[in-house]
């Protein structure tokens, strides 16, 4: 009983906090579903945000300074000018700082721009004041398919009386060392476009440019059309923001939903190597991973409908699958420069067990049946590599984790050992499908029986004063990663798990703690535990939590995506993180679980407090349909429709799975 009452004071408390918060975010959304700042006294504040095309990168750090004038720079990467030496960090990288209004005389003085509001929605908006009447409209954007950075300037005379503005002439030209490169010398070009001094009447606008282009010799992309390129960013986001589309109650986890669309989906290179689909963070380029792409991204593309993201996650797998061997000598963690060299710098950190937990789940997602069996020795080889490291307990040894050695994980940790457990379910009812041998089907079922017992024997323990599991053998204190086996269907430890996850011990304003008493805190795995929080059917603080996170991040200082990590990295937001928010919602709130090609378990949680939600224009198992879920007097009512039309149609309990075949 006192300890019931100490857990009621705590889920109070923390619950405190989040309303608290709730009344001192910065951002709205705003009526086109992006999200708006109105500057008011609240500054300077200053904050970052990662944007990026098929051929380049930008982090462009942005602000208002205490006299209300605009901040800027810009960190450009280009992923495939590959500078020497040719490792996963050698993207050609170049700051910029300039700020054009700076340059620009109205009536023949000095501009002064004072900021009345900066807008997100796949592009950075500024508005501006900038004296004599003039109020300006700055559009920052990367070219979706070209090596080019963009801001469109739109200069508008609301006064009664003609104005003179000068726009300046920019231009820059940067020639970067030969031996430097790996393909030579590269080109950097700074230029304005539009410039020259005009006589603007009232009710009137002018427009002109800023480009930065990258370029290896014998590229030309000198002629750019800027508002062709901004209207292709538009349609890629507009795109994006049309498939797989939220609808709840909850406006923020609506908007969060899309954001994390857009992040997740636009940092793919276009590299010799085929689509790579990259972290990002002016570190991580044309080149994959088998945590990020592998495991964390790839499993949510099928439901986007995105094409060239399928293309990215097949490719992945497609160059992990070169480094099988008859010895089963360990796959890199990583494919780096453009698929012309591999990192495996931490050691075997359970990449095996990442990549076939996420090929079995992208495929049965996918539904193409000869991608499937192009990927399915892939899987294979992976599950007998895992079952090859197995330890006298019975579960996986690896040296390390994702996290690569900053945190101790001791030679068995939980995350790798749960991760092949579902791998192992996965490859079972993905095998169904493709008509394997039910011989080796049934192996993987009773292996992975037998691996969830060793995990509860090894792993399970008192944590704490939480009846949870400890991250590895040693291991006294509680880590974030405890929540991995809820979003693998381990539930037996569920309620202490969650207890323990949502203590002050773990829970923070940011999320969860690595590890109870330290500050730092990386979103992958809040990412995860709030997923497996909705899945294991705690929807109450499920839903609590994950809107204290979603404000947050999409209202709060920094916005709007998640990030990698504090304090390391700066809180970048690295791409495969959009990608485990998005999944909080597919796999976690609707429960979608592939069960084969065509098939997967729905377990819907409603909210209390919801009569109803949607995931609409689901693209999966080879089909497009819509899941409806609204609340009756007994439960909750699914219905799946395929263009408009009730397709299925079941009354369940919420939290209780129903089986869907999608065409049958």
């Amino acid at each position: 009983m006192i300890k019931t009452t100490f857990l009621s004071i705590v889920i109070f408390l923390n619950l405190s906090i989040i309303q608290a918060q709730q009344n001192s975010l910065r951002w709205n959304i705003n009526d086109q579903g992006g999200i708006t700042w109105t500057i008011n006294e609240q500054i300077p504040h200053y904050d970052h945000i990662e944007m990026s095309g098929k051929k380049m990168s930008v982090v462009v750090a942005y602000g208002v300074n205490a006299d209300g004038t605009f901040s800027i720079k810009r960190d450009l990467v280009w992923p495939m000018l590959r500078t020497i030496p040719n490792n996963t960090h050698a993207s050609l990288m170049h700051e910029f700082t300039d700020n054009t209004i700076n340059s620009l005389k109205i009536n023949g003085f000095a501009a002064k721009e004072i900021v009345t509001n900066i807008s997100l929605n796949g592009t950075i908006v500024v508005n501006s004041k900038i004296g004599n009447g003039v109020q300006l409209e700055r559009i920052i954007f990367p070219s979706t398919d070209k090596p080019v950075y963009c801001e469109k300037y739109l200069l508008s005379n609301t006064s009664s009386s003609s104005v003179s503005i000068k726009i300046p002439e920019l231009s820059k030209v940067t020639v970067t060392e030969k031996k430097k490169g790996v393909y030579g010398a590269y080109t950097l070009t700074y230029k304005t476009t539009g410039y020259g001094t005009f006589t603007v009447a009232p009710g009137k606008s002018k427009e002109f440019d800023l480009t930065i282009i990258g370029i290896k010799n014998g590229e030309d992309f000198s002629e750019i059309d800027i508002d062709a390129e901004l209207e292709k960013r538009k349609a890629f986001i507009n795109q994006i923001w049309d498939r797989l589309i939220l609808e709840t109650p909850d406006t923020v986890l609506n908007s969060t939903f899309a954001f994390a669309k857009i992040r997740a989906s636009e940092s793919i290179y276009e590299t010799k190597g085929g689509p790579m689909h990259g972290p990002g963070g002016l570190s991580y380029y044309a080149a994959i991973w088998a945590n990020d792409q592998a495991e964390y991204v790839n499993p949510f593309f099928p439901y986007l409908g995105y094409d060239y993201a399928n293309k990215s996650a097949i490719n992945s797998y497609e160059w992990f699958a070169k480094f099988m061997n008859d010895d089963y000598i360990r796959i890199p963690s990583s494919i780096i420069a453009e698929g012309d060299d591999i990192w495996q710098g931490a050691g075997d950190r359970g990449d095996a067990a990442m990549i076939a937990y996420g090929a079995a789940r992208f495929v049965m997602s996918y539904g193409d049946k000869a991608t499937a069996e192009k990927l399915w020795p892939l899987i294979e080889w992976c599950l007998e590599y895992n079952h090859r490291k197995l330890n006298e307990q019975g579960v996986v040894a690896s040296k390390t984790d994702e996290l690569e050695g900053r945190f101790p994980t001791g030679k068995a940790n939980l995350c790798t050992s749960s991760l092949y457990y579902d791998a192992l379910l996965s490859s079972a009812w993905l095998g169904k499908s493709l008509g394997k041998d039910e011989k080796l089907l049934d192996a993987y079922l009773k292996k992975a029986e037998y691996l969830k017992g060793n995990i509860d024997t090894y792993f399970g323990a008192n944590v704490m004063g939480f009846d949870t599991y400890r991250y590895y053998k040693k291991n006294k204190k509680l880590r974030a990663w405890i929540c991995i086996p809820l979003t693998m269907g381990i539930y037996d430890r569920k309620e202490a798990t969650i207890n323990a996850l949502f203590s002050p011990e773990l829970w923070t304003d940011d999320g969860l703690a690595t590890v109870s008493g330290d500050k730092t805190f990386w979103d992958r795995a809040t990412l995860y535990g709030l997923r497996g929080v909705l899945a294991a059917g705690d929807t109450k603080r499920g839903i609590e939590y994950l809107k204290k996170y979603s404000e947050r991040r999409l209202l709060g200082d920094h916005v709007p995506y998640p990030v990698e990590a504090y304090p390391e990295g700066g809180q970048k937001h690295l791409s495969a993180e959009s990608g485990l928010y998005a999944r909080i919602i597919t796999e976690g709130l609707f429960g979608i679980r592939p069960t084969g090609l065509k098939s997967f378990n729905l377990t819907p949680q409603l909210p209390l407090g919801w009569d109803k939600m949607s995931l609409r224009k689901i693209h999966g198992f080879g089909d497009l349909f819509d899941i409806e879920i609204t609340k009756t007097n007994k439960g909750i009512k699914v219905r799946i429709l395929k263009e408009g039309n009730v397709f299925k149609e079941f009354e369940i309990a919420s939290g209780k799975t129903v089986a869907i075949n999608i065409y049958t």
